[in-house]
C-alpha cells in the first residue's frame, strides 16, 4: 500500500504538470522508476501502460475545453505513432541511453529560447507544415526509447516555431494517447514473440503502474482548465524553466553527480 500511495502521488503531480505544460509525465515517472532500480525497458513499458489511461483522461479534458487544433493533430499523430513503434523496438533490443546527451542539449537550447521569447512581444504564427512530421517522428521515438520525450520534444518544438501555447499543448496531449497505444502494443508484441527476453519479470512492477494510473487519472481533469485560464507569458516561462531544470538534472545524471 505504501508503494501504491507513493506512485499515486508521483502520478498525480506528474499529470498536473504534463496536462498544464504539455510535457513531463513520462520523464518524471520514468526517472522515479529508474531511481527505484527498475530496468529502462520495464520503466518505459510501465509508464506507457499508465499513460493509456492518463492520456485518455487528459485528452478528453482538452477536448471539452476546445484546446485541440485538429489540423495539427492529423498531421502530427501518424508520424508520432511510427516513431514510437520504432523506439519501442529499439529499446527492447538494446539500451537507448546513447542518445540522451543529444536530447539534453536540445532541451536546454529550446528552454532558453522559450524563456527569451516570453519576455518579448513575438506574434503567434501558424506552425510551419515542414517541421510537424520530423518532430512527431523524433518525439515518438524518444518517448518510447527513453521512457518520456513526446511532450519535451514536440511541445517545445512547436512552441519554438511560434505555435499558440493553448492549442499546441492541447493537441500534443490529445495525440499522445495514440502514440502511447502504439508503443504499448509494440512492447506487448515484443514480449509475446520472445524479442524482449527480459520482459518476463515486467509484472513485478504492477503496483507502481497501478499507482501511476490512479494518480494520473485523478489529476487529468484539471489540465484543460489550467491551460485555458493561465496567461500565455506565464505558460511560456513555466515551460522554459521546467525544460532548463530537466536538462540540468539529466546532465547531472549523465555526469554521475546525482
Amino acid at each position: 500500500m505504501q508503494e501504491f500511495l507513493l506512485f499515486a502521488g508521483v502520478g498525480f503531480l506528474a499529470q498536473i504538470i504534463d496536462g498544464a505544460l504539455g510535457m513531463a509525465y513520462g520523464v518524471v515517472c520514468s526517472t522515479v522508476l529508474l531511481s527505484f532500480g527498475v530496468p529502462p525497458a520495464h520503466a518505459s513499458a510501465s509508464v506507457h501502460a499508465a499513460e493509456l489511461f492518463t492520456t485518455a483522461a487528459s485528452g478528453s479534458a482538452h477536448l471539452y475545453h476546445r484546446n485541440i487544433d485538429w489540423r495539427l493533430f492529423v498531421r502530427l499523430a501518424p508520424f508520432g505513432i511510427l516513431g514510437g513503434c520504432l523506439g519501442a523496438y529499439v529499446l527492447t533490443s538494446f539500451e537507448g541511453d546513447a542518445i540522451k546527451p543529444f536530447v539534453t542539449t536540445y532541451l536546454a537550447l529550446v528552454g532558453v529560447w522559450l524563456l527569451f521569447r516570453s519576455f518579448r512581444k513575438i506574434p503567434t504564427n501558424p506552425v510551419p507544415t515542414g517541421i510537424v512530421a520530423p518532430l512527431g517522428a523524433a518525439g515518438g521515438f524518444l518517448d518510447a526509447a527513453g521512457g518520456g520525450g513526446w511532450g519535451p520534444i514536440v511541445t517545445t518544438g512547436l512552441l519554438g516555431a511560434g505555435g499558440a501555447p493553448r492549442y499546441v499543448i492541447g493537441t500534443v496531449n490529445a495525440s499522445e494517447f495514440l502514440i502511447t497505444l502504439s508503443v504499448s502494443v509494440t512492447f506487448l508484441l515484443a514480449l509475446l514473440t520472445g524479442h524482449w527476453e527480459a520482459g518476463g519479470s515486467y509484472m513485478e512492477h504492477a503496483t507502481a503502474v497501478a499507482g501511476l494510473i490512479v494518480g494520473g487519472i485523478l489529476a487529468a481533469p484539471f489540465a484543460g482548465w489550467v491551460i485555458k485560464s493561465v496567461p500565455e507569458r506565464v505558460l511560456l516561462r513555466a515551460i522554459g524553466c521546467l525544460i532548463v531544470l530537466l536538462a540540468t538534472w539529466q546532465t547531472l545524471q549523465l555526469l554521475e553527480l546525482v
